[in-house]
């Protein structure tokens, strides 16, 4: 069996070789502008079927508002929207950010349906830097799906506790690479060169979990799950960090 995984994974490989090129003379990157739509598509099947996870995963945001009674929350890879539905229902405001500006008429639409929420502001930046974001000045993080297609896991994280108050909470859920005993994690490897580039950058095969827990929070609240979802993404961790 171990030659039957090389030859598709050569083959595959192959396959994505003109994907490469186009990325190379920089076609690829009107692939972004079309790609929020197709996220905004597929948002709503996971929704449905994390709907259980994602209501459970945001349950105790309201434990980390701010004494006044307000949450100014940070949503790094907001997308779509598609989290705002499982804000608390008053006195949350949410900044936004995201790498691709193709996201900001999704945005409006997804604020106009979750009227309970307040809009602060909309940031064109990754991750890695969250530019004009005090220092500790945000009650929570939110990060979901987007672990797997940052250039910088690290970098991330370190931004995440940066911009926390002391006691503020990071809250993620994540696809993961499967067990490697498995035949799932065989075919994430095969796969992965294809699915970059439909992804826009994201990989099966990383394993989250390790970044998390080196990443020097104070109390990490972590769960292996296996999401109702495609083999390929069934693998997940889910849960928050507090600063």
């Amino acid at each position: 069996m171990g030659l039957v995984l090389i030859i598709f994974t050569v083959f595959f490989q192959i396959l994505s070789l003109p994907l490469q090129f186009l990325e190379l003379v920089g076609i690829y990157s009107y692939y972004k502008k079309f790609f929020p739509y197709l996220l905004f598509k597929i948002t709503n099947t996971y929704n449905r079927k994390m709907h259980a996870h994602k209501k459970d995963l945001f349950s105790n945001l309201s434990q980390f508002t701010s004494p006044g009674g307000s949450l100014l929350l940070l949503e790094i890879g907001c997308g779509s929207g598609a989290n705002f539905e499982f804000y608390p229902a008053s006195g949350c405001r949410v900044i936004c950010t995201d790498p691709n500006p193709n996201f900001d008429k999704y945005l409006d639409n997804a604020f106009a349906k979750n009227s309970h929420l307040k809009f602060d502001s909309f940031v064109v930046t990754p991750g890695e830097s969250l530019k004009g974001i005090a220092d500790g000045s945000v009650d929570a993080v939110v990060c979901t799906l987007v672990l797997c297609s940052v250039g910088n896991t690290k970098a991330v994280l370190k931004e995440v506790r940066r911009v926390l108050k002391r006691g503020g909470a990071f809250f993620f859920m994540e696809h993961v690479v499967a067990d490697p005993s498995t035949w799932v994690h065989a075919f994430q490897h095969v796969l992965q060169p294809l699915w970059y580039y439909f992804g826009d950058g994201c990989e099966l095969t990383r394993a989250t979990w390790k970044e998390l827990e080196e990443a020097g929070f104070s109390e990490l609240k972590l769960r292996h799950i296996q999401a109702p979802l495609m083999p390929l993404i069934k693998p997940h961790v889910i849960g928050y960090a507090v600063k």
